[in-house]
């Protein structure tokens, strides 16, 4: 479900500030980090069992280690990924943009021309020859 848009007094909807995206991300990333650490503790605990702290203790770390650390990283990389210069947005798009070639440029008439004059003469070649 998409996060809702906060709404100011005007009735305008405005994005979600960095903090805020520091909060989601950090909230979905330890809800993921806590399934994964529940998952892989229950396999290890069945593997190699449980150990002197016992079993609620063991699988605890393993879901708080793998939650925090998950949720720190997710929390990072949703500010980064977010965190960028219109401008900077614009000189990307125009770099990767295709270039366009028109086909009325006397340049592409000229290169085509003597191109075709020189396939013409090699066939005219090939047949005398």
């Amino acid at each position: 479900m998409p996060p809702v848009a906060a709404v100011n007094a005007g009735g305008h909807q405005h994005a979600p500030s960095n903090f805020d995206k520091l909060k989601m991300g950090a909230l979905m990333g330890g809800t993921v980090g806590v399934i994964i650490g529940f998952l892989y503790g229950t396999v290890n605990i069945f593997r190699y069992g449980a150990g002197p702290s016992g079993i609620m203790r063991t699988l605890g770390r393993y879901m708080g280690a793998s939650g925090a650390t998950f949720g720190f990283f997710m929390s990072i990389g949703s500010v980064v990924r977010t965190d960028s210069d219109p401008q900077m947005l614009e000189l990307y798009k125009r770099a990767q943009r295709r270039p366009i070639i028109t086909m009325a440029s006397p340049v592409w008439r000229r290169q085509s021309s003597q191109a075709g004059t020189l396939v013409q003469e090699s066939q005219r070649g090939a047949l005398t020859s």
